[in-house]
């Protein structure tokens, strides 16, 4: 009978210091990786539209501060684009515009938990969340003509480089601020699995290459042949669809310069746990 007792106190006594662990146990942060796909939002794709997406991926470390807030330094490559053929709006489709480019981000985000958040807890594992921040980003972007990637800023498709109406060549790099939300759960003490959409507000208008109006094709240089240069040809498209049904005429909308474009992540995470426990007090 007394070794029956014995073996239950021990069993509670293994339960309580169990528990008294686990409620020691730490997450002092996370580190991971993620993967998933990225869409453009702006003068090419007006609507929203997400019928286009393309990869992207990153990594990431977050220090936790508590259970509830966390702040997160992390990178990405992306690719964007999008074209005119895609969309529903009939001055858009003969525009014909179209582009591609590579990002390259690193941003800080504050990440705020809906619920308590403690790994290897399981009254703890699971949590919505919200994430806010801000970053610096590289775009360069791109179309091609007849097979051959032509970079578009060079060019000066607006005029820039000609100076037209005193515009100036755009910047490469932009600042945006990532704001999203997701959920997060925990696998086991050491890794857990996310999932996450985050929107991205630039501050350029010129990550798709358009933004203010046309300047009119006569404005390019033609080539010593006679032909029309490469900026002159990919500032206004509309000619490969119905050659007697131009829009390039000087002054005519090309883009909307009022709005910056945008461009949105939706990845799955998986992260590593760092970890420590409290030591208890010294008797």
């Amino acid at each position: 009978m007394k070794m029956k007792v014995l073996t239950i106190l021990f069993s509670i006594a293994l339960s309580i210091n169990a528990a008294a662990q686990r409620y020691d146990y730490v997450q002092q942060g996370e580190f991971g990786v993620t993967l998933g796909a990225a869409h453009y939002f702006g003068d090419i794709n007006t609507r929203a539209a997400l019928n286009r997406p393309k990869p992207a991926l990153g990594v990431f470390f977050r220090k936790q501060f508590g259970n509830y807030v966390g702040m997160r330094i992390a990178a990405h490559y992306a690719q964007v684009g999008y074209s005119d053929t895609y969309s529903k709006n009939d001055y858009q489709k003969t525009r014909n515009l179209s582009f591609n480019s590579n990002i390259w981000e690193i941003a800080v985000q504050g990440d705020f938990n809906f619920f308590k958040f403690v790994p290897g807890d399981p009254d703890h594992l699971f949590t919505p969340y919200v994430t806010l921040g801000a970053g610096i980003f590289t775009y360069d972007p791109y179309a091609y003509l007849d097979g051959k990637k032509e970079f578009l800023r060079p060019l000066g498709t607006e005029g820039q480089v000609i100076g037209y109406k005193g515009r100036k060549q755009y910047n490469t790099m932009a600042f945006c601020f990532p704001l999203g939300a997701g959920v997060k759960y925990n696998i086991n003490d050491k890794m857990n699995l996310s999932f996450e959409v985050s929107q991205r507000f630039t501050t350029t208008d010129y990550l798709d290459d358009v933004s203010t109006t046309y300047i009119g094709a006569t404005r390019f240089a033609a080539l010593p042949n006679g032909q029309p240069s490469t900026a002159g040809l990919l500032q206004d498209r509309s000619y490969e669809l119905d050659p007697n049904n131009i829009l390039g005429v000087e002054g005519r909308q090309r883009g909307f310069s009022k709005q910056r474009d945008q461009y949105i992540f939706a990845e799955i995470g998986i992260s590593f746990n760092i970890s420590s426990y409290k030591c208890p007090p010294a008797n």
